[in-house]
């Protein structure tokens, strides 16, 4: 199903955020959104005791048996389990045979059931599982949830640096201030040999629907990306697990918004028949938000590509795209 490709390793820049010389930093980041769209994140000042506390309990939650984990469900608002083959990420090039070969579980932004956001997609109460069967589990998602939105922050000051913008433009209210970030937690199952030929894969080809992406991942192998999606043949690149360092991507929202100038890259993962286990991190502006082309990004000759989109309702689309109706599961 698929056309031809072959798969090579990716060097990608690596962004400090301990270090002082920002114009350096700026430098670099700016270099691999021109490129690829991602980057490395070094001492971003999320301890590695913490990074290895979180993928442990992911780890126990995924050891469940299935009937706890069909108990929390994924709902409309994208809250809880996901379960293996609900989630087709490419819908729309025609490769991908079946859904994803992984598991996963959504933690969103946390507002009650009686407060007005709650209306909106993407802003409610999450899902948890009970204390009694994973104890403490809540807590140590909440904390990281926290420290990864302030590392979040702190990597898209410097992505407006390098659009030419104020330090704090994605800082505004309606952009960073107020986010939709999605925590996700996701486990590729032992013995799952990713077939690309008969379209057979642990996530397929797709783009990030957000601003950025923070992916935390164990040290197995699996993402590749694929800078030119037009090429034949397409050339797929393996990123490498780096310890302590996050894997950043750039989503759609940021193409949108800087008019294509950086790249909302394609990315898939292979199954290897290793267990694997990856935390992504979605950062996307407020419901409300209104993505069009920033003014450092165009010019007379250089017109908007995109026409403004808001960002609830963009996101909202994406996921009708990719997930299973939920009138698919009997919750009886």
């Amino acid at each position: 199903m698929e056309a031809t490709s072959f798969t090579q390793i990716t060097n990608l820049n690596s962004i400090d955020l301990s270090s002082p010389d920002i114009n350096n930093s700026v430098s670099l980041l700016k270099q691999a959104c021109l490129d690829s769209g991602f980057f490395y994140v070094v001492n971003h000042g999320i301890s590695q005791e913490f990074m290895d506390e979180v993928f442990e309990a992911s780890k126990k939650f995924f050891d469940l048996p299935i009937n706890e984990k069909m108990k929390l469900l994924r709902n409309e608002k994208h809250r809880g389990y996901t379960p293996v083959l609900d989630e087709l990420l490419d819908p729309e090039h025609q490769v991908q045979a079946i859904g994803d070969f992984k598991e996963g579980y959504y933690i969103g932004v946390e507002v009650p059931d009686d407060d007005p956001e709650a209306e909106k997609p993407f802003y409610g109460p999450n899902v948890w599982p009970a204390t009694d069967i994973l104890p403490g589990w809540r807590e140590t998602m909440e904390k990281y949830y926290s420290q990864a939105l302030e590392v979040a922050r702190a990597v898209a000051r410097i992505i407006a640096l390098a659009l030419d913008l104020s330090e704090d433009f994605f800082d505004k209210p309606e952009m960073l201030g107020n986010p939709i970030a999605t925590l996700r937690l996701l486990h590729y199952g032992s013995g799952q040999v990713s077939e690309p030929s008969k379209g057979i894969f642990g996530a397929g080809a797709h783009s990030d629907y957000g601003l950025i992406t923070l992916l935390a991942t164990d040290d197995v192998v699996g993402l590749q990306i694929c800078k030119d999606w037009d090429a034949k043949p397409q050339i797929w690149e393996n990123v490498p697990p780096v310890k302590g360092a996050f894997i950043v991507n750039l989503g759609d929202m940021l193409e949108r918004w800087s008019n294509g100038v950086f790249k909302s890259t394609m990315h898939r993962v292979l199954g290897n028949g290793q267990e694997r286990y990856s935390i992504p991190y979605f950062v996307e502006p407020s419901h409300e938000c209104l993505v069009e082309c920033l003014p450092t990004c165009k010019s007379e000759t250089n017109p908007p590509k995109f026409p403004p989109v808001r960002c609830g309702e963009y996101l909202s689309q994406r996921y009708r795209d990719t997930h299973a109706d939920l009138s698919k599961y009997n919750k009886s």
